[in-house]
């Protein structure tokens, strides 16, 4: 008989292990699913990971790296505050949404007005407050009336798709567009300075992502607010007896969590995607769960899991043009990063026993 065996203190192997045997084992289960498909899984893997990083072509993907990868980093950061202190955000997409619309919001007043430096930063922080008030629904209903943060971020979500139809078929619409849902042309606001872009699509989005790695980082290494966090999430009744005010703590974490997500919806807006449109949302906010989970809710790990991500979005691109992979294959082959990750995390704190006993 198989049992997991609960192990006195977690493994300290299969914590940092973990999330690199779930890559191996995801792309073993990537093979025999492209197999399965009549595609040659070595083949297919090597345009997912190798292409992008050392083909032809490379010069132009590598970039774009970058450009995939920022909000998923800035995104996961946020999530990362709160998963560490037992604070379940998982309607990040919807304060994407919302962000993205109350940047572009801004844009589309000062629109078609060039000075990028002062109409930038205002979009910036009407991104940041719309991600922030939509996180702190959740908040203030969790703290008000213990209600289920999971459940109510997850539900608005889907009301920040139904605003984001109506503002792309609305109010938000172009004038010029004759008749197409969809808003002006905001990328003359987004992108990065020639410093940084030439020509390659890079914006502002990817020194943000930067950044707040570096202060996520000081939070959790230096900061008594980190350690609260962490103490919150690992011995929530320590926590309290220390002076810890719950409720500052949930609106605290889903606050900033809010405000990342706005961000990145806002310079995803402003930048890559350049209008506000129906299908503007293309599920960052759930695969930022996967790369917070993949990085150990640590920022350096956040930001390698985030290019890993990145490299699978851009990689999938590649595998679908040159092989005829459907999207959904690569959808499901990402999915399998999280359940693997998932899977495998059980032996950070358990142990497999095989128990021999004679049958009663």
């Amino acid at each position: 008989m198989i049992i997991l065996e609960k192990r006195p203190q977690p493994s300290q192997f299969w914590s940092y292990g973990a999330p690199i045997v779930a890559v191996f084992v995801t792309m073993i289960f990537g093979a025999a699913l492209f197999a399965a498909l009549g595609q040659p899984p070595i083949e297919a893997l090597s345009k997912i990971f190798w292409e992008p990083l050392f083909g032809e072509f490379s010069f132009f993907y590598l970039p774009q790296l970058l450009i995939k990868g920022a909000p998923l980093v800035a995104i996961a950061l946020g999530l990362s505050l709160g998963f560490k202190a037992g604070i379940w955000n998982i309607g990040a997409e919807g304060q994407y949404i919302i962000g993205a619309l109350c940047g572009a919001a801004v844009g589309l007043a000062f629109y078609p007005m060039e000075a990028r430096w002062l109409v930038l930063p205002a979009m910036l922080i009407a991104g940041a407050l719309g991600g922030f008030a939509w996180a702190m629904i959740p908040g203030i209903l969790r703290v008000k009336f213990n209600t289920n943060e999971i459940l109510v971020s997850l539900m608005l979500v889907y009301v920040a798709e139904q605003l984001l139809a109506a503002m792309a078929l609305g109010a938000m619409k172009n004038p010029e567009g004759m008749g197409f849902p969809g808003s002006r042309n905001l990328s003359q606001y987004g992108s990065a300075s020639s410093w940084i872009d030439q020509g390659n699509g890079m914006h502002w989005g990817v020194v943000i992502a930067l950044i707040a790695v570096i202060f996520a980082y000081i939070l959790f290494a230096r900061h008594i607010l980190g350690f609260q966090i962490k103490l919150a999430g690992q011995a929530p009744r320590a926590a309290a007896f220390s002076g810890v005010s719950p409720a500052r703590l949930v609106l605290f974490c889903l606050g900033v969590s809010g405000a990342l997500a706005g961000i990145a919806g806002l310079t995803e807006v402003s930048g890559p995607a350049g209008v506000v449109s129906i299908d503007f949302n293309v599920g960052y906010g759930f695969t930022a769960i996967i790369v917070a989970f993949l990085g150990r809710l640590h920022p350096v790990g956040i930001l390698m899991a985030g290019a890993l991500m990145a490299l699978t979005y851009i990689g999938g691109d590649v595998a679908q043009s040159s092989l005829g992979l459907p999207k959904a294959a690569i959808q499901v082959f990402q999915g399998t990063l999280l359940f693997s990750l998932l899977g495998i995390d059980v032996l950070t704190n358990y142990r497999v026993r095989i128990k021999r006993g004679a049958v009663a």
